[in-house]
């Protein structure tokens, strides 16, 4: 390792806690084999004063589901063999379901039990386990998209897996995750930690700012194959450490979970067997990361460099962009893409998508514009006035027709302007609406004094009045404040549909759960 390369990576990792302040972190960088950076900082338990080690025990959230995938691969040469019991398992779907390489792919149709469990009620911190996730799954009626044919991110899809994997072999999920993949890999700590609200050394997730301080945050979740692992610094090193000694084996296990993977038609796809496949400064990488309230994590291997980074922060900062940095550091290259140009845009606006009902909103941002879309908004850069694009997405206005390309999910959604004069009979809003769909789920629509107010209700609970915003005519948001992973799904789309009597539907939707459709009662 030459100095300037030793130089540069250090001060890459050395100012990470000052640029992402929290309770504690730890990062890793991993060079042909040999640990180049193995760092932790700050508190693994500031009110126990308990420090933040290599070998504190830290939730890993979704980056368990490439070792869920692992699991699958080392139990079965042909997953197939499981497409049977994931039908089992959808006991009111009246479509062909998905099989297991749709789940392992996030290719399945299904709509996020995360998600579907807010319009259900469920209560923003109450408690969700094995019950509350199989009364959602249970009620599956429809699916989003066929398999195979389309991308969505879907939790259960990775649950699902680990409890058909279970009953197959009729041993624990913890047990097979020690046996197909710790002990191979040298993982001497991880463990399928699969409650949420502690972590058996005692580690503790934190939010907050440091402007408003920082303080434990509370879950109750209960998961399995989705987002349980539990692991140590000194773990995800030797994970991998295990995926270097084992690059030129045709049939290791990482080898076989980055193995191409396509959609029905043939076009390759960036995710597959829990892991994103893509490319960043120029390399090919494969990756994940892990959220949940009070936790952030995210590994990436870039295989022709023999390289990978794991940050891991017992906080909510963005581990994502701190991995990406430091592997910027790593070789050598700028991290910051060139915004300095302003292209003027004629795409401003909001918009309906008219397959999924989802809403879509295009606002001036530096370089371009911001498409507020998915969970988070998406900065898109201006290339002409009727284009913007991101490596990701591409919104094109093609005459009268604005068209989003979303290469990732394998799909064109086309984007109808909305009325944006105000509706003057708000009060026709009013009501309880009802979706067949969800068990009868409900949302019901409020007004107090003028003020439009909505909530979920359903087979888990009431979930609490939230303040609409409004869109559009009849287009409105109602806030998300949280699902019950690591951010909210997203702003649900209400759109109110009318006929000559009035209002007489609702058509509801997330990213993560779209066109349901809501009937007043």
């Amino acid at each position: 390792m030459s100095d300037s390369f030793s130089a540069r990576l250090e001060a890459a990792v050395s100012a990470i806690p000052a640029r992402y302040p929290g309770a504690g972190g730890a990062v890793a960088v991993v060079k042909d084999g040999e640990v180049l950076i193995r760092h932790t900082w700050g508190y693994a338990n500031a009110e126990r004063r308990l420090p933040f080690t290599p070998s504190t025990l830290f939730r890993m959230c979704s980056i368990t589901k490439q070792f869920t995938c692992g699991v699958l691969l080392d139990l079965f040469q042909d997953p197939t063999e499981l497409d049977g019991d994931v039908d089992d398992r959808l006991p009111q779907l009246d479509e062909p379901a998905p099989g297991a390489l749709h789940l392992a792919h996030n290719q399945s149709g299904l709509r996020d039990y995360w998600a579907v469990a807010m319009l259900h009620g469920a209560p923003i911190e109450g408690e969700f386990g094995d019950r509350e996730a199989r009364r959602v799954i249970d009620g599956t009626r429809t699916l989003q998209f066929q398999p195979g044919t389309s991308y969505s991110y879907v939790n259960q899809n990775f649950r699902l897996l680990s409890d058909i994997l279970e009953d197959r072999t009729g041993r624990s999920f913890a047990e097979l995750l020690q046996t197909s993949v710790f002990n191979p890999a040298g993982m001497e700590r991880a463990i399928l930690a699969a409650e949420t609200r502690a972590m058996p050394d005692g580690t503790v997730g934190y939010e907050g700012t440091v402007e408003s301080g920082f303080r434990p945050a509370i879950n109750n979740v209960l998961w399995t194959g989705d987002a349980g692992l539990g692991a140590s610094l000194d773990d995800m090193i030797a994970w991998e450490r295990f995926i270097d000694a084992t690059r030129d084996d045709p049939d290791g296990l990482y080898n076989r979970l980055t193995a191409p993977v396509s959609f029905l038609d043939g076009t390759p796809a960036p995710y597959g067997f829990g892991l994103q496949r893509t490319s960043m400064f120029g390399r090919d990488v494969t990756m994940h990361g892990g959220a949940l309230r009070g936790w952030r994590s995210h590994r990436l291997h870039v295989a022709s460099e023999r390289l990978s980074v794991v940050v891991m922060f017992n906080h909510m900062s963005p581990a994502q962009v701190a991995a990406a940095q430091i592997l910027a550091a790593a070789l050598g290259v700028p991290y910051e893409p060139d915004r300095t140009t302003q292209q003027p845009l004629e795409l401003y606006g909001t918009y309906l998508e008219q397959e999924t009902g989802l809403s879509a909103r295009i606002e001036p941002a530096p370089g371009g514009a911001q498409l507020r879309y998915l969970m988070v908004p998406e900065m898109l850069e201006g290339v002409s006035p009727s284009r913007a694009e991101t490596p990701n997405v591409r919104v094109v206005r093609q005459g009268d027709e604005v068209r989003m390309e979303r290469p990732g999910e394998n799909r064109v959604g086309i984007l109808t302007a909305c009325d944006e004069t105000p509706g003057e009979d708000i009060e026709a809003l009013e009501g309880i609406y009802r979706c067949e769909e969800l068990d009868e789920a409900e949302v019901t629509v409020e007004l107090t004094n003028g003020v439009v107010y909505g909530g979920f209700s359903g087979i888990l609970g009431n979930g609490r009045m939230e303040p609409l915003q409004r869109l559009a005519k009849d287009v409105w948001v109602l806030p998300c404040p949280r699902a019950l992973d690591h951010t909210a799904p997203g702003d649900w789309t209400l759109a109110f549909e009318r006929d000559a009597m009035g209002v007489n539907a609702v058509r509801v939707g997330c990213w993560l759960a779209r066109d349901l459709v809501y009937r007043r009662a």
